[in-house]
């Protein structure tokens, strides 16, 4: 059973994945189809964001009612219901609408599904894991640009995305059983209840490093992974179809980096995962940033930055009940999670103003900002925790 219900999480991973890269790889296209500025993007990833910032402090409260499983679930399906919204929108409005079911959808899983394989798997499997959202993520641009240079519209895009979704769904909703025959993590009941408190979670020393460094990745990834296309096509020259193809080099960066670090991950340890991915991709930015009229070490940065973000994310999520303590992993990382959102809500948006009205080839010097900000926040966290367990 055990093994049985980590495949079901390897699907409900790449579900997570799946949406995620269709924005960016369509947008090229969509903006101009409802006649809106460039710069919309970010207003529909800000709606989808800020509906995950909700669930996602939500999402203690809800897990421990219904169980991970069930939220898990039912969350897919509402991104289900979503996509097939995005695929009937015929303005940048209705598209906004139906960003409301996709954001809360998506911040209730992440946060439930990632406290739940901190708390009962590896690191290993918290990297492998990773990797099949990857998967998800790097498919669906191809999904994508099937559709765009085989004469349909995005629309069909969005449409087959949402089949899927439907049938993993209805995966998860057969394997509920599963969830309820894992063996619990034992925790006290009486430090649980006292940690419910959003202002006591933010209290614990180092828990305000961590949303830091969450926001910077965060920031960074959606950054990169919904401007990569558009950056392409404005400032490189490429056409619409081929930049498509090319942003999901991204993706595959991390897809291939989550899976490679998963051999390493229990060896190295989360805090030197975190370190080396910041190194890697600092190196990809600066590839993407080099003025030369050749494309491809522009494209083999975006590879390296989604190799650089690998371990990140999985590795910071992985620490938390290490750092804070079992009885207190499901509100931080619920915290965690609108925090990272919150960095994909409002950093997104602001490069498409800056793309706007001052120069989209800005986008490398942007994405090293927040790569700055996560190597100082995450080495202070280091130091904090180190130090607590010295005087514990």
């Amino acid at each position: 059973m055990y093994s049985l219900l980590l495949i079901i999480i390897y699907i409900a991973f790449i579900s997570l994945g799946l949406p995620d890269s269709l924005l960016g790889s369509a947008w090229p296209v969509m903006y101009k189809d409802f006649g809106v500025p460039l710069s919309y993007a970010g207003l529909v990833t800000m709606i989808i964001a800020g509906g995950t910032i909700i669930s996602s402090l939500l999402s203690d409260r809800l897990t421990k009612k219904f169980g991970a499983g069930l939220v898990t679930a039912v969350s897919v399906m509402m991104t289900a219901f979503a996509l097939f919204g995005f695929s009937i929108s015929g303005s940048i409005w209705i598209l906004c609408l139906f960003a409301i079911p996709y954001g809360l959808g998506a911040g209730a899983v992440d946060a439930a599904l990632n406290n739940y394989v901190a708390l009962h798997y590896a690191s290993r499997h918290m990297s492998w894991l990773h990797s099949f959202w990857g998967v998800g993520a790097a498919v669906s641009p191809y999904i994508m640009s099937h559709f765009l240079v085989g004469g349909s519209s995005w629309h069909m895009g969005y449409r087959s995305v949402g089949v899927i979704q439907i049938l993993l769904t209805a995966a998860l909703f057969i394997s509920l059983p599963l969830w309820k025959k894992q063996v619990p993590i034992s925790i006290n009941p009486s430090a649980n209840k006292a940690m419910k408190r959003f202002s006591q979670v933010l209290n614990i020393r180092g828990v305000k490093l961590v949303l830091i460094s969450f926001f910077g990745y965060c920031a960074l990834e959606s950054t990169a992974g919904i401007w990569a296309s558009s950056y392409l096509v404005r400032h490189r020259g490429i056409d619409a179809e081929t930049a498509s193809r090319f942003a999901s080099l991204f993706f595959l960066g991390i897809t291939f980096g989550r899976f490679a670090s998963g051999f390493v991950s229990d060896r190295l340890g989360d805090k030197r995962l975190i370190r080396i991915g910041i190194i890697v991709l600092s190196g990809g930015i600066i590839m993407v940033a080099i003025p030369i009229q050749a494309n491809i070490l522009a494209l083999c940065g975006l590879v390296v930055i989604g190799l650089g973000c690998a371990p990140i994310y999985p590795s910071i999520i992985h620490a938390t009940p290490d750092n804070f303590g079992k009885d207190n992993s499901q509100a931080i990382i619920g915290i965690q999670m609108a925090s990272a959102y919150t960095g994909t809500t409002l950093m997104p948006p602001l490069f498409g103003l800056i793309a706007d009205y001052v120069h989209i080839g800005l986008y490398p010097l942007y994405l090293s900002i927040f790569a700055v900000l996560m190597f100082v926040m995450t080495e202070r966290l280091t130091r904090v925790i180190s130090n607590q367990h010295i005087s514990d």
